[in-house]
């Protein structure tokens, strides 16, 4: 996205034959109007727009939840607005004129990151819902084991006997399905992660 219709073309021809789809906004406000469910993709996006400015729009997208990965490119950056970008959770800042192998590393970086979130997103839904299913005391049990603590220390805290701990964390794991005790702590963070 870039209010230079030259920049905008020569981008789209450089990235379709990389191999890319590409759509070219002119404006900030012409990308919100036309992707109001855009899911999937990378913004390149210019800082300096007429309207609306690349880190308004990055503030903008992220109000409404939109989480593409956005790289910026300018000819007008410094080291504030660069800072202030990636910390919003920009890729990378790109100033004009930039390589183009750099912007093809930044674009494969962003769609890797990406694909990460998703599989995070979708281990985090799993999780959540195996954490769901265990009772209160497989939950107390399989916190207090996620805290390093042994069956023995379990029982003794919880009054009952080491089999009773064994059988309440073996059925824990399960509906986890956790494969080992750090796995098992892994997904027990990332199934809690909302509630810290």
């Amino acid at each position: 996205m870039d209010d230079d219709a030259t920049v905008c073309h020569a981008l789209s021809v450089f990235l379709e034959s990389s191999g890319y789809s590409v759509r070219s906004f002119l404006s900030a406000e012409a990308f919100l109007e036309e992707t109001e469910d855009a899911a999937e993709g990378v913004i390149l996006l210019d800082q300096r727009m007429k309207g609306m400015s690349g880190l308004e729009l990055q503030a903008e997208l992220a109000r409404r939840g939109v989480a593409l990965p956005i790289i910026f490119i300018t000819g007008h950056g410094d080291v504030q607005m660069s800072v202030k970008a990636i910390k919003a959770g920009a890729i990378d800042f790109l100033e004009k004129p930039f390589n183009n192998e750099d912007l093809l590393a930044s674009i494969r970086e962003a769609f890797a990151r990406a694909d990460d979130s998703k599989k995070d997103h979708h281990l985090f839904a799993e999780c959540r819902q195996c954490h769901s299913n265990l009772t209160p005391r497989e939950q107390e049990v399989m916190q207090h084991i996620v805290d390093g603590m042994s069956n023995r220390h379990v029982a003794e805290l919880l009054n009952v006997s080491d089999r009773t701990i064994e059988v309440h964390r073996s059925r824990a794991m399960k509906k986890m399905r956790a494969e080992s005790i750090p796995d098992l702590v892994r997904k027990c963070a990332m199934c809690l992660k909302d509630n810290l």
